[in-house]
């Protein structure tokens, strides 16, 4: 939840930055040495320079020109490149600007609030040896600072700038994206780059376009107008409708990546039944404004927290970790459970490593397309009665449906036409789930999880993926 805090000139907004004006060529932050650049796609580069001057990029070997328009950008694209290098990048205007120790590679943007925020420093006591062990000059972190603006920005913050993967490095990393990275480095053998930027405590609104908030007008009411004597704290700002977009990822757009890890919806969880509609928004808008494609977008789902229901009961827990399932239903996403992973006093679980471990598994099928990979535990597909009972059907059962660590299952309830849930028998029978109870002869819903902490639910996968809550009786 930590976060860098600056006043900042309302009315710029960081639209209008100091180095547009200058007459020499200047480049985007993240644009800089040591950074990683998305592999086999074509590569956009671009800055600002003086109107109509000439801007030469070399790059592999190839050489490419642009002409500065008349609002001092330019831009190329570079043709796609296999992963490979250090390479050097020179552009040429006025003055030269020379790029070092380039990779290209794939790059994941890693955004939402803090849990994603959640660095290596914050857990180097847990993963000791994960620390002392992490020089990879392959795997590289830059993080964005965080600001607000607005308007959409032309630029980032950033003190730390791109930053290879080493023991003290590491510390500044966000913890998930890191388990991500490194998951997937081992599997491929690519360059891995995170673009970071994420800021605790922020709703999904807070990082949606203005744009596309209008189908929300509660939400766009709130969108804060410019006014020129104004300053702002990013603290007290960063929770507005589309603050964080303009300043955190406007800006990046568009750099070539591979896709998005997401980790958030705390902020949201009294809105559960909005996230509907918020998170497929945010997604769809981020894919429309990158311009490249519906990229993979990947996301966790929210962890258990809180006291242990002792009876079935509403949750809005349960109800935005529902409406996180829904958003499924988009092409190219996948999602992490992880109710079996957090603290029941604790918001910020310090497990992050497998909680990157499990964003890597969704990667493998959804963003690299490895069939065999089983990347989700089950989700309720179907429901039928019969007499007493009811049959659930699920899909993503891999090798199976188990009980984690044997015994009865758990965390199931079930209600007759009276929709008063209680606890419920459940068993396995071949990839089904049989639910029932003596108390309830004509049962018609049942849930499984539906708490803000259902501590105890132990419906898996063999691969040891835990099934995501779910309702019927929505």
């Amino acid at each position: 939840m930590q976060a860098v805090l600056r006043k900042i000139p309302l009315l710029l907004s960081f639209v209008f930055l100091a180095v547009t004006a200058s007459a020499e060529v200047t480049l985007p932050r993240f644009i800089s040495n040591g950074m990683v650049l998305q592999r086999d796609k074509p590569i956009p580069v671009w800055g600002w320079a003086q109107p109509g001057e000439k801007v030469t990029i070399s790059f592999n070997g190839k050489t490419y020109s642009a002409q500065t328009a008349e609002d001092k950008k330019w831009k190329v694209n570079l043709a796609a490149t296999k992963a490979g290098g250090p390479y050097n990048m020179t552009v040429k205007g006025t003055n030269t600007i020379t790029l070092q120790d380039i990779l290209v590679g794939d790059v994941w943007v890693c955004s939402g609030q803090s849990n994603m925020q959640f660095t290596m420093a914050k857990v180097a006591e847990k993963y000791k040896d994960e620390v002392t062990t992490a020089t990879n000059p392959k795997i590289r972190h830059f993080l964005v600072d965080h600001t607000v603006a607005y308007e959409p920005a032309q630029d980032v913050t950033s003190k730390a700038g791109w930053k290879s993967a080493d023991p003290k490095t590491v510390l500044n990393f966000t913890a998930v994206g890191y388990f991500f990275a490194k998951e997937l480095f081992e599997k491929y053998q690519v360059p891995i780059g995170l673009l970071h930027t994420s800021v605790g405590g922020t709703p999904a609104e807070a990082w949606i376009s203005s744009e596309a908030l209008k189908p929300f007008p509660g939400l766009q009411k709130q969108i804060p107008a410019a006014a020129s004597t104004e300053t702002v704290d990013p603290k007290k700002e960063e929770r507005k409708p589309a603050v964080l977009y303009n300043a955190m990822v406007a800006p990046l757009l568009p750099y070539a990546i591979k896709g998005v890890i997401w980790y958030q919806g705390e902020a949201n969880a009294n809105r559960g039944k909005e996230y509907r509609r918020l998170f497929p928004a945010l997604i769809t808008d981020w894919r429309a404004r990158w311009g490249q494609g519906d990229f993979p977008f990947l996301f966790v789902q929210l962890a258990n927290f809180q006291a242990i229901s002792e009876t079935p009961a509403e949750s809005k827990w349960a109800e935005l970790r529902e409406s996180q399932t829904m958003t499924l239903s988009l092409p190219n996403t996948g999602m992490a459970v992880i109710h079996d992973l957090g603290e029941a006093k604790d918001i910020h679980p310090k497990n992050k490593k497998d909680v990157g471990l499990r964003l890597a598994q969704v990667a493998k099928k959804v963003a690299y397309g490895d069939a065999k990979v089983v990347y989700s535990g089950p989700l309720f597909k179907s429901m039928k009665s019969e007499k007493d009972k009811l049959v659930l059907t699920f899909e993503h059962v891999g090798g199976g449906l188990v009980a984690k660590d044997g015994g009865e299952l758990k965390q199931f309830a079930i209600a007759g036409p009276d929709r008063k849930f209680v606890w419920a028998n459940a068993r396995i029978e071949g990839d089904k789930v049989v639910v029932w109870h003596e108390s309830v002869p004509n049962p018609v819903a049942v849930r499984y999880a539906w708490a803000n902490n259902p501590e105890g639910a132990n419906l898996y996968n063999k691969e040891g993926l835990p099934a995501s809550s779910f309702r019927t009786d929505q």
